[in-house]
């Protein structure tokens, strides 16, 4: 089964202590230890986790792939290059629909809890993930006939990609690879809790998916990272659960079935009362009405 991400560990903290050195160097505020401890804590946390997730999800896999309606021919380099996009495409809807149901933000949430935007950040991983469901996204590709474990390395080698893209020092790339790819300024974008940044630049390795569904944005103003409501907390334990937490407490006080399932998996910050709001009732909040033109009304 894949390892890639375990073997992935020395040259991720290598690239991390580097990052600290030259933020040092440089008297930037990038880091603070504490953020930084929490971030590893969670990263941690998932590797443990991942080594009994990874047997669940394969085996989940392999049922649905001995009713696969095709066999594709991996000895073929074709079939890798579909077997990327297929990832990539996977990992674009998950990652979208992980910031507009809340069930699945939950787990999600986890990664943009730091204020800060460092390869450390990057490190910061749920601990839920799995056993939420988050792999459901891809299970149509071993039902379409892509070997499991060639499924899984797929997955790794995205998140692999997704690592770097995670420092403030790059700040953009030549402009044909700014189009096509996830880069560091369009992940900034994605960790930012400024309005027009909310829920923008969903993609994994690629950016096209962005464009092609309406949900990219570029870098302009500066990012403020972190959460539109921050949790001030490094206890790996209360990162790891705390919109868990949220959710049943929110779930416990509904007055009906219809409001309990809304908590569940309608979109984070829904409240029957409005008293909280979703980032489409911010947004069309700050939208300028339309005024009627008078040489026109009846």
């Amino acid at each position: 089964m894949d390892q890639l991400i375990h073997y992935a560990i020395p040259f991720f903290i290598v690239l991390l202590l580097a990052e600290v050195i030259v933020t040092a160097i440089h008297q930037k505020d990038y880091y603070e230890k504490k953020d930084t401890l929490g971030s590893l804590s969670m990263g941690i946390g998932n590797v443990i986790i991942g080594l009994f997730g990874k047997v669940l999800v394969f085996g989940a896999y392999s049922v649905v792939y001995n009713y696969r309606i095709f066999t594709v021919d991996l000895t073929q380099g074709w079939a890798w290059v579909l077997l990327f996009l297929a990832d990539d495409f996977s990992y674009y809807w998950f990652h979208r629909i992980s910031h507009t149901s809340r069930y699945f933000w939950a787990s999600h949430v986890v990664h943009h809890s730091s204020q800060k935007y460092n390869l450390g950040t990057a490190l910061r991983q749920t601990w839920t993930g799995t056993l939420s469901g988050a792999f459901l996204f891809w299970v149509w590709m071993p039902l379409l006939g892509f070997h499991p474990a060639a499924v899984l390395t797929m997955q790794s080698i995205s998140l692999l990609y997704q690592f770097w893209i995670h420092t403030e020092y790059i700040r953009t790339l030549p402009a044909f690879l700014e189009f096509f790819l996830n880069t560091p300024s369009h992940h900034r974008v994605h960790h930012g809790s400024d309005l027009k940044y909310l829920d923008k630049n969903h993609g994994g390795v690629l950016i096209i998916w962005d464009r092609l569904f309406g949900t990219f944005q570029p870098e302009e103003e500066h990012p403020t990272y972190g959460l539109t409501k921050n949790i001030d907390t490094h206890n790996p334990v209360r990162i790891a659960f705390h919109e868990w937490a949220d959710i049943s407490r929110d779930v416990l006080r509904s007055r009906s079935i219809h409001h309990a399932i809304r908590y569940l998996f309608g979109p984070p910050g829904w409240s029957p009362d409005g008293s909280r709001k979703t980032t489409r009732q911010l947004r069309d909040e700050t939208t300028p009405k339309k005024v009627p033109d008078s040489t026109t009304a009846r």
